[in-house]
């Protein structure tokens, strides 16, 4: 029998962690090679090293302080007093990009970046990373990376925002945050980090392929190839597998060495000694050429995916024992006890003395409180300060710069006549940008075109390039951008063309712009207002990507607020709320515009003009929550509706009234998400029928949360109709209009009510 096949045979019925941490304590103990003259603290490690020995001594024990995470981690996991154990064994090299960077440099962090935090801790005096990990691990209350609400790389002074699930999607905010650093400078906003910062960017060479980080890499390069600074660093990791499927040998560095605009560096990052050099030389790069940088980290993988992932299942035990063997803290130990700075004794000292360190802090951890009540898990989800959020709405920018923007004090839009949705919208948007100097508009078309629908026409004339742009044709890089923006304290406003666009981008609202407040307990926020032009109803124009009523999507975000205009008056009222809620609460927040009433200027017939309104005084904004009611007094119908649904339903209630006498009142919710219940219910009690007007489909739409407000508010035994959109695709032309409810629709639903 061969050595691997003792070795195997010897292993194969033990655990792998188990093996690992054995691995290291019998190497270090049967170390009989020749040791150097110790190396003072400013010189070598080793020969030719760039990496001195005090680094060498920091970095080594930010490797261990990783590696007895992750064996506590497996350890406690089966007594239920830990709560994660995808781990970072094998990774530990990422410490040293920590070392090369500083802790102002914004980081979005790959799951197995213990090694990056242990030394990244060391950059502020007093913290702890073993007693920080140790309580997230142990899902505790008193984390102070994410509150107990879940296992993070996070830290509010080491500038590392926390990311929940790295599977590329941290890429785009990653990049929108290095060109936000630049962009800054431009606009003449503070930065809260250096000017010269970079931002930090890690994931595995498994995720290097999913369209999220493409969409990154196509976008940085893009960004370059105009000369355009954008300094971030891309950290790829690679350990040669995704959970089980293995990466192809060399398929890395052929994809990325040669991209244009793409600079790519290569480091060893199983080796302190020759590795440094290589990460060095990458983050200076990035820092002086202000250029999107790739380095490509050589790991491996030890231990697993998971603690769940039992790798003797489906690989071979001689393939594992050669995998162990590559461990870098084994590599680590050679080079402390090669260079003199260790013996055998007190290296397996230091090792002991991490262990101890980090099971007692668990156990520290595990006796700390955590999470009890609904209340306090929800707290930094959605904050909301009224009163605040009110002041902020009402309060008017500086007279002189709203002069300015709006070409006189003869041409403020409050001077106006009264103007249609699209002129509105644009006013309204003049009015946010010279109030908020931190404020940036940009998407596909915005700027010298003015919009698809001309709804941002002469904002760039205004306001110019530095603060209104065009960006790429890239709905998740759009709203990374928005992010990364927002990140560094400005207000991004940016714009999604279509809704249906939006849903190729959704997990960049829904996994990382609405739960980043949530999973830092409130330390970070990324406020911004989201404009999508939206919903059906279009005619001469469209199909499924343009007539799209698909809301459902939106009302599943947690945090999120959504607002829904149907007239003009009313989305400058919103507007101004949408953005006080961004900068006052940091909230994220969206703005359907209903691209069907843009240039709608009449309700009842052609020409009398009824659905163009004054554009309301600046000190006016509308609460969170506050819908609209056309005749409030009357209660035989009430129709709640929405966006188009409300021109439809006034028309329809002057029908139902002539058809049945009944008076109607017709109820604007104009709030989608949250949905006010109160509100609802209010505006329910009394009717002696309702019909709910809902332009989204059957199974996926706004009526469905109505309707369940007004059941639990015990009005379930009102008779009550809906209005809907069939379950399907909305197809090109007039057949549009029958899938989509419409006045008939609505008034045939009363006559079923009579």
């Amino acid at each position: 029998m061969s050595v691997p096949q003792a070795i195997a045979a010897r292993h194969k019925g033990f655990n792998r962690a188990e093996i690992v941490d054995r691995n290291f304590v019998e190497f270090v103990q049967s170390w009989r090679g020749d040791a150097a003259r110790a190396p003072h603290d400013d010189e070598p490690v080793l020969p030719g090293s760039a990496l001195d020995a005090r680094g060498f001594r920091e970095l080594f024990e930010s490797q261990l302080i990783s590696r007895h995470l992750d064996l506590m981690a497996r350890v406690l996991r089966v007594q239920n007093k830990v709560f994660y154990t995808i781990g970072s064994s094998g990774h530990e090299g990422n410490a040293m990009v920590a070392r090369a960077t500083r802790h102002t440099d914004p980081a979005f962090l790959h799951y197995r970046s213990g090694g990056f935090m242990a030394e990244r801790f060391r950059k502020l005096p007093g913290m702890d990373p073993v007693m920080d990990s140790a309580l997230s691990f142990a899902a505790s209350s008193e984390d102070p990376a994410s509150g107990g609400r879940h296992k993070v790389w996070g830290s509010k002074p080491l500038w590392v925002l926390p990311q929940t699930s790295t599977i590329a999607s941290h890429l785009p905010k990653a990049l929108g945050t290095a060109v936000a650093i630049e962009q800054a400078k431009r606009i003449g906003h503070a930065l809260p980090v250096p000017d010269d910062s970079i931002a930090i960017c890690s994931f595995g060479d498994a995720s290097s392929n999913h369209a999220t980080a493409q969409t990154a890499f196509n976008a940085a390069a893009w960004t370059a190839y105009q000369k355009l600074p954008a300094p971030v660093l891309f950290v790829c990791e690679d350990n040669g597998i995704g959970i089980s499927v293995k990466t192809p040998g060399g398929w890395v560095a052929n994809n990325f060495r040669h991209r244009a605009d793409l600079d790519y560096f290569h480091a060893d990052g199983l080796d302190l000694a020759s590795g440094y050099a290589d990460v060095e030389r990458a983050v200076a790069h990035c820092r002086s050429t202000r250029r999107p940088t790739f380095l490509h980290l050589a790991t491996t993988r030890v231990m697993g995916h998971a603690g769940t992932d039992f790798e003797i299942e489906w690989r071979s035990v001689e393939e594992l024992v050669a995998l162990e063997a590559t461990d870098p803290l084994l590599r680590s130990a050679t080079i402390a006890l090669a260079s003199g700075l260790y013996d055998p004794e007190s290296l397996l000292g230091l090792y002991e003395g991490i262990r101890k360190r980090c099971f007692d802090a668990a156990d520290a951890a595990d006796r700390t409180a955590k999470l009890d009540s609904l209340a306090d898990v929800m707290a930094p989800l959605a904050p909301y300060t009224p009163d605040a959020v009110r002041a902020e709405a009402a309060r008017m920018g500086e007279a002189t710069e709203r002069e300015r923007a709006f070409g006189g004090a003869d041409k403020l839009p409050e001077k106006q006549p009264p103007r249609h949705l699209a002129i509105q919208i644009g006013q309204a948007l003049h009015d946010l940008m010279a109030k908020y100097p931190e404020s940036l508009l940009f998407g596909e078309d915005v700027a010298q075109k003015g919009g698809v629908y001309t709804v941002t026409k002469g904002l760039h004339k205004t306001f110019r390039n530095a603060r209104v742009f065009n960006t790429l044709l890239d709905e998740t890089m759009i709203l990374g951008l928005a992010q990364g923006y927002a990140n560094m304290g400005m207000l991004p406003l940016p714009e999604i063309q279509y809704l249906a666009y939006f849903h190729n981008a959704c997990d960049q609202i829904r996994g990382e712009a609405a739960s980043l407040q949530f999973f830092s307990n409130g330390q970070y926020r990324n406020p911004m207002l989201m404009r999508v032009a939206s919903l059906g109803y279009q005619r001469g124009f469209g199909g499924h990507f343009h007539n799209d009523n698909s809301i459902a999507a939106l009302r599943d975000i947690p945090g999120f607020v959504v607002g829904c205009p149907s007239r003009g008056d009313d989305a400058a009222t919103m507007l101004r709320t949408l953005a006080a809620l961004a900068k006052v609460d940091g909230r994220v927040t969206a703005f359907l515009e209903p691209i069907a009433l843009y240039m709608t200027k009449d309700l009842y017939e052609a020409g009398d003009g009824q659905w163009q309104f004054a554009y309301p005084a600046p000190g006016e904004a509308m609460p969170l929550g506050e819908g609209r009611v056309y005749e409030e007094a009357a209660n035989d119908l009430v129709v709640f509706t929405f966006g188009n649904g409300v021109p439809m339903s006034l028309r329809a209630a002057r029908r139902i009234e002539a058809e049945h006498g009944w008076k109607v009142r017709v109820v604007d919710l104009r709030w989608l998400v949250p949905l006010n219940d109160a509100f609802i219910a209010a505006q329910a009690k009394g009717a002696k029928r309702i019909l709910v007007v809902d332009e989204g489909r059957k199974s996926a739409g706004v009526g469905e949360g109505v309707i369940t407000a007004i059941v639990e508010a015990g009005l379930g035994h009102v008779p009550l109709r809906r209005v809907v959109g069939a379950d399907t695709f909305t197809p090109l032309a007039g057949a549009a209009f029958l899938v989509l409810p419409g006045d008939d629709d609505i008034v045939a639903a009363a006559a079923g009510l009579a």
